[in-house]
């Protein structure tokens, strides 16, 4: 078997890759990827910062008609561990993380029948209150259009509902991969590929900065990430509205997906995928590794393959928690994993603005 080629590397602004290069660019050494996807982040940035936050990840209710395959964290509404939290203790529960240092509230739940839109509102006011200076960022687009549809009202109304609030920024969950033939396994009553991307697109229309995740390790193939990667590369060109990507890998223990996929995916597919979103998303200014999704060492090599981003330090974290992925750190341990990379680590807020930047350091 011949060895596969590095695609010639686009020399020019405006030059990108196809979907035929991007699957040679899937077949490459993991070393090869690498070094293209660093040389392109270097392309995008004359400096070696890596930004992190300092964030907080509450989850309203654990209450969800969707069900996934995929996920531990969901109850059905009659479960004994079921829960939907007040405004106030939600609020409570951001208080303290933000006394604790955090600066962005990343706000999900699971979709529960029983909240409407003035549920959503309520929370966003006892945050607002309760926390006038933490940023806040609620609500993926699949809450979005489940919440629509339990209104009976476009999702264009709920989302300027929201953005009339003074909330400008949405996540990018629900993602998972974008493949109706994928998401029929793993998610059958989640909305689909194009509803997602349509409401990704129509939260940039009305004023959000959104982000764009991917959740892969399961049933997908080599051929649907790449396909994911260029859907959302062809609504970036419309919108410009997608701040970051952000991948992760499928945790199976203690969900139902686990009688399929008993063992999460290798971690160098954790590298290959961030390596070729940073090639392919040519139009995405951040693509983030983290040390919580995978590893500190896949993290590390993230940073080496494409990544300007380390993620949150996550004061507060539920969903993966309950695959049994449960790991904590702090402000000085993120900053050492980073500084050990050969980066200069630089905190961030939720909108990706740096937090009292040290001069950058170039030439690594």
């Amino acid at each position: 078997m011949t060895k596969p080629s590095a695609p010639e590397f686009p020399r020019r602004i405006g030059e990108r890759y196809d979907r035929e290069q991007a699957e040679a660019l899937w077949g490459l050494p993991i070393g090869e990827l690498m070094q293209l996807a660093h040389r392109a982040r270097r392309q995008r940035f004359d400096n070696y910062r890596v930004t992190f936050v300092i964030d907080t990840n509450p989850n309203y209710t654990n209450i969800c008609d969707t069900r996934c395959s995929f996920c531990a964290f969901w109850r059905s509404a009659d479960h004994q561990e079921a829960y939907t939290l007040t405004p106030q203790a939600l609020a409570d529960r951001v208080e303290n993380a933000h006394r604790r240092g955090a600066t962005t509230v990343l706000l999900q739940g699971g979709n529960n029948p029983a909240l409407g839109l003035g549920d959503w509102l309520a929370y966003i006011e006892a945050i607002q209150t309760t926390c006038p200076d933490i940023h806040l960022h609620p609500f993926s687009p699949s809450e979005y259009a489940f919440l629509a549809r339990r209104e009976n009202r476009p999702v264009r109304e709920v989302l300027i509902a929201v953005h009339q609030t003074g909330v400008t920024t949405m996540p990018g969950g629900g993602a998972e991969i974008l493949v109706d033939r994928v998401r029929g396994e793993i998610s059958p009553d989640k909305i689909s590929a194009s509803q997602w991307l349509e409401v990704s697109e129509t939260a940039h229309q009305v004023g959000f900065r959104t982000t764009a995740t991917m959740m892969y390790g399961h049933l997908e193939r080599p051929q649907d990430i790449i396909d994911h990667l260029l859907r959302l590369r062809d609504v970036q060109d419309r919108t410009g509205g997608f701040s970051s990507f952000i991948p992760w890998s499928f945790k199976p223990n203690h969900t139902k997906l686990s009688g399929r996929v008993d063992q999460p995916a290798h971690p160098l597919i954790y590298v290959r995928v961030i390596a070729l979103a940073r090639l392919l998303l040519d139009n995405f200014e951040h693509i983030q590794s983290s040390w919580f999704s995978e590893s500190i060492e896949a993290g590390q090599l993230g940073l080496l393959a494409g990544a300007d981003d380390f993620g949150g330090i996550l004061l507060e974290e539920n969903v993966l928690k309950t695959t049994g992925h449960n790991r904590s750190t702090n402000l000085q341990t993120v900053q050492t994993i980073i500084q050990r990379t050969g980066f200069v680590p630089t905190q961030r807020d939720g909108y990706y603005q740096l937090i009292n930047p040290e001069p950058p350091r170039t030439g690594v």
